[in-house]
């Protein structure tokens, strides 16, 4: 090999994570600007050529070609994004910029979701860029702006305005993926093939204004309040789809079950069912409330946005059983909505992936799972790119790391970034 893929992964992490890209949804944030700079003078030292594309002032994304750019085998696509969620700094136990390694983790926003791959990425593909260990296929490689506001600023304004730069490509990498968890005493990594549909919705609920002090049988604030509750304590129904069963499966074999409650067998993830759990059923919470404008005053409008995510297949279903459930008070209206997306867990793609993890990892197990979240996956889905979760990290079995997307004290350990850059660089040898 004559280089080590995992030199530089922690520095460039750590690197990255200093650089503040939180996104507030609303470009009132620092931007990507300087973190696809970053990007860019990393990839240059090696003799990588990029581009960079800007939505909006600092709102800005990365594109560059790597790879056998003459092979006539269809392109792959290796993407991660730069920008992060924001994070309230006295919460932390370390500052969420400051990139510090404590007992052995990197702790950081971004160090999970998602600057740890962007940092596998640069390493390896700079590693072996100065080796010459080039790959015999076309890549592109982009760091997108944008992705934890849906894309608009990032993968579905490339897409919309540049959908050369995709030319060929017809599969992808990216996040959310080939992470280790413990299912029956055995480490078994999960693959992202597919991820839940976003139907982030208003609610609004209408009544008659007036005094605090009457009595007041329409009040919107009510009239909402009753909504959330039915809908917050509603049961969706289970759907297990092609990967979920398979995840299934697996877990049966991992612990000698004969369960066919999938509740039942995905306990076995502990406290990882949040997210797990969340590939068998449509979900709704409640995250934003507005109402009102003075203590004494009953509003003649209360609105709520709700996070709805729903299972391949229950596009044209979903919003309407949400209108049944919230009653006829209540109008249910699209915020952002975006697709669903589920592919099939075969082909090269996942059987390179299966090979480097098994390579460094003797005994792994694996399977694929639904996302509860969504990608940049789903912009490049429109283009009929095949796409995967494959971030590979082998963690302690004790971490609560579902937990860790998005929250305090985001952190990821060290020798994890390592390992993903070794079973990434052997991934590409796959490829």
């Amino acid at each position: 090999m004559g280089y080590l893929p995992e030199a530089e992964v922690l520095q460039i992490c750590q690197d990255l994570i200093q650089i503040d890209t939180s996104n507030f949804g609303d470009d009132s944030g620092p931007g990507e600007r300087k973190a696809a700079e970053y990007v860019a003078a990393s990839l240059a030292e090696v003799g990588i050529e990029s581009e960079i594309f800007e939505s909006a002032p600092g709102r800005a994304s990365l594109v560059a070609r790597w790879g056998n750019q003459q092979s006539g085998r269809p392109g792959l696509l290796i993407h991660g994004h730069l920008d992060v969620v924001p994070a309230q700094a006295a919460n932390w136990r370390v500052g969420p910029f400051a990139a510090e390694v404590v007992d052995g983790y990197l702790f950081g926003r971004g160090a999970v979701d998602m600057k740890d791959f962007d940092a596998m990425l640069l390493s390896v593909v700079r590693g072996r860029q100065r080796a010459g260990a080039i790959p015999d296929r076309p890549i592109t490689l982009i760091f997108t702006a944008d992705e934890e506001a849906g894309g608009v600023r990032g993968a579905h304004w490339l897409v919309d305005n540049h959908p050369e730069l995709f030319e060929g490509c017809t599969e992808a990498i990216g996040e959310v993926g080939g992470f280790s968890t413990e299912v029956g005493g055995k480490r078994l990594y999960l693959i992202e093939s597919g991820e839940k549909g976003i139907a982030w919705m208003r609610l609004r609920a209408a009544g008659t204004a007036g005094h605090g002090s009457m009595k007041n049988p329409d009040n919107a604030v009510t009239h909402l309040a009753h909504a959330l509750v039915a809908l917050g304590e509603h049961e969706w129904p289970i759907t297990t789809g092609p990967s979920m069963t398979l995840l299934l499966d697996k877990v049966r074999e991992l612990t000698g079950s004969d369960s066919t409650d999938p509740d039942a067998l995905l306990e076995h993830f502990g406290s990882a069912v949040r997210m797990i759990g969340s590939g068998i059923r449509n979900t709704t919470n409640a995250t934003m409330l507005e109402a009102g404008y003075k203590h004494n005053v009953i509003p003649g409008l209360a609105t709520a946005i709700v996070d709805g995510r729903y299972l391949p297949g229950h596009q044209d279903t979903f919003m309407p059983e949400v209108q049944r459930i919230v009653g006829d008070r209540v109008t249910v209206e699209p915020h952002i909505t975006d697709t669903a997306l589920e592919f099939a867990f075969e082909g090269d793609l996942v059987d390179a992936m299966t090979v480097a993890l098994h390579a460094h990892d003797p005994e792994a197990h694996i399977a694929p799972f639904l996302m509860s979240g969504g990608t940049d996956a789903k912009a490049w889905s429109r283009l009929g790119i095949t796409s995967y979760g494959f971030t590979p990290l082998r963690l302690p079995g004790d971490i609560d790391f579902t937990a860790l997307f998005h929250g305090v004290d985001e952190r990821v350990p060290v020798d994890a970034l390592e390992f993903g850059s070794r079973v990434f660089d052997t991934f590409l040898d796959q490829i």
